[in-house]
């Protein structure tokens, strides 16, 4: 592709630019004589003066805008640093500033990246889809940004996610950038004042729902079989109903997961496996209570459910172990108001509020995903406390200000006894002359593994035992160390290694199911790391 293109063409393809590092002989071979500077600057050089500037920047917002125009300018730099700098610069490119991006998509808009799908294009997306310059497409990242996060509905404003998502998929996993696409199915917003904003560049309508809107995303979906045979489809950040609806749907058909439901499951899973080496009680005998009845949380409670039957207990037990507590309470089988997914876990008991609940189940473990800041309220924390020597305290809610209590709020409470890990990051605690690290959940821990196994293997579907092999491949990978420090969880620099082993895991999963449709290398491991993009020139 670079000898194809000469002089401004080749510094303006962000994927072959390689800006001040071209030495002399590519700068006669590109016709670049005379359109840069004397000096050769290696990559290393080129890191550390993007890593300044981004550390002069006064606020997250604008480091996220300096990331993203680099990474139109210089795709091999940017994922360098990335993945160089992956606990600083996770938190940039993906939650919590993700968020805040999201919010002010519209408004901090530079270049088109993605492909937008909207009701107008009914009947024509195969036709559309050509449009997209690549031709071999291994990952996509779809939204219609009704639930961001927890931030509701943002319309077009959304496509952030997937571009994020995306950019995780390459840094964390060496998926090639050039085999992925984010997409923005822009069916409208209910959001009034994003569709009123004279700055909002989505489709400036109400949403669109019922058949018209599952007619709309089995169009693309089959597209993308025809045009992409070989593409995993990820959803991510529907409204609960419809992110159940299509993954019923889709799940046995096509090479698909909801990150969400599916991704958020097995992260929290291995976090669960990872207490266990903390407060001594075996896995199979925790009791669990969620806040938040969600596609998040029954998401987790019905991969736990899969686990816990792995480990000798009927479903009937399993389910048993499990209760959910939402806006009306507990969730109990006289309740009329559940939706389909939450009735497995509506156990027969009497009406219940959340601190009552927890005083008559005693749950090991306090789940939270709620979208809803200081949903674990400092009593809470405390009978927790109470009725555990050790409790279990995940804040998953996402981006930061939403998390249901923080770091600081669950030690401090708990005297320095809760096991805690969060959706998104907070620094360490000191209390009582130690030192806390709070384990991150991060659901990059899993997803850009599970992706890369699943095209290596070319995997036909993608079923619930693949997660159970991630979750438990990721728990194996938390050290000593780790559990001394009381985080659950790897640190996040290590994250290409742990993607490896979980592609490596999930790809051996495939074959054994046989639900992969390539034929299985000689050396399995030995071609995904073959596979995998290197940012260094």
């Amino acid at each position: 592709m670079i000898l194809n293109k000469k002089g401004f063409e080749v510094l303006y393809e962000g994927r072959i630019s390689k800006s001040l590092a071209f030495s002399k002989h590519e700068r006669e071979q590109l016709g670049l004589r005379g359109l840069l500077p004397y000096s050769i600057v290696g990559q290393n050089i080129q890191v550390k003066r993007v890593i300044e500037g981004l550390r002069r920047k006064d606020s997250n917002i604008e480091r996220y805008i300096m990331l993203s125009a680099l990474q139109d300018r210089n795709e091999k730099l940017y994922y360098r640093i990335v993945s160089d700098y992956i606990e600083e610069i996770m938190p940039i490119v993906y939650t919590p500033t993700v968020g805040e991006a999201c919010i002010e998509f519209s408004h901090i808009f530079r270049r088109a990246k993605g492909f937008y799908i909207t009701p107008d294009d009914k009947g024509e997306i195969l036709k559309i889809l050509k449009n997209w310059p690549e031709k071999d497409i291994r990952i996509i990242v779809i939204t219609d940004g009704q639930r961001i996060l927890g931030l509701g509905d943002l319309g077009a404003n959304g496509m952030g996610i997937p571009i994020g998502k995306l950019a995780l998929y390459t840094a964390c996993a060496g998926i090639q950038p050039s085999q992925c696409l984010p997409v923005m199915l822009d069916v409208g917003t209910n959001n009034k004042d994003i569709r009123e904003d004279i700055l909002y560049l989505g489709y400036p309508k109400e949403r669109l729902e019922g058949k018209d809107y599952f007619e709309l995303v089995d169009e693309f979906v089959m597209a993308v079989q025809e045009k992409y045979p070989n593409a995993l489809i990820q959803f991510e950040d529907f409204l609960t109903p419809n992110a159940y609806a299509l993954l019923n749907i889709y799940k046995e058909k096509v090479l698909c997961f909801n990150d969400d439901i599916q991704g958020t499951a097995a992260v929290a899973l291995a976090g669960l496996y990872a207490t266990t080496r903390i407060t001594k009680i075996p896995f199979s005998d925790l009791r669990i209570m969620f806040l938040g009845a969600g596609s998040a949380a029954t998401g987790i409670a019905d991969l736990l459910v899969l686990a816990l039957v792995k480990e000798g207990l009927t479903k009937h037990e399993a389910l048993e172990r499990l209760w959910f507590i939402d806006l009306n309470g507990l969730v109990e089988s006289s309740r009329t108001d559940l939706m389909p997914h939450n009735l497995p876990y509506a156990h027969q008991h009497k009406s219940l509020n959340f601190i009552e609940s927890i005083k008559a189940i005693k749950p090991h473990v306090l789940i939270g995903a709620t979208g809803s800041f200081g949903a674990f309220t400092k009593e809470a924390i405390e009978v927790m406390s109470e009725v555990n020597e050790r409790p279990v305290i995940f804040a998953l809610s996402n981006p930061t200000s939403r998390a249901e209590c923080t770091a600081e709020q669950a030690y401090n409470w708990s005297h320095g006894k809760a096991v805690f890990a969060s959706g998104s990051p907070f620094d360490l605690v000191q209390l009582n002359n130690k030192e806390f690290h709070p384990g991150q959940g991060n659901n990059a821990y899993v997803f850009p593994g599970m992706g890369l196994g699943a095209i290596i293997a070319n995997a036909s579907i993608i079923p619930d035992e693949l997660f159970l092999t991630a979750a438990k491949t990721l728990a194996d990978m938390v050290s000593d160390k780790n559990i001394e420090d009381g985080a659950l969880y790897p640190r996040l620099n290590e994250i290409r290694v742990i993607s490896l082993e979980i592609a490596f895991a999930v790809a051996e999963k495939a074959y054994e199911l046989g639900i992969a449709r390539n034929e299985k290398p000689k050396n399995l491991k030995q071609t995904i790391k073959d596979y995998m993009y290197n940012p260094n020139y």
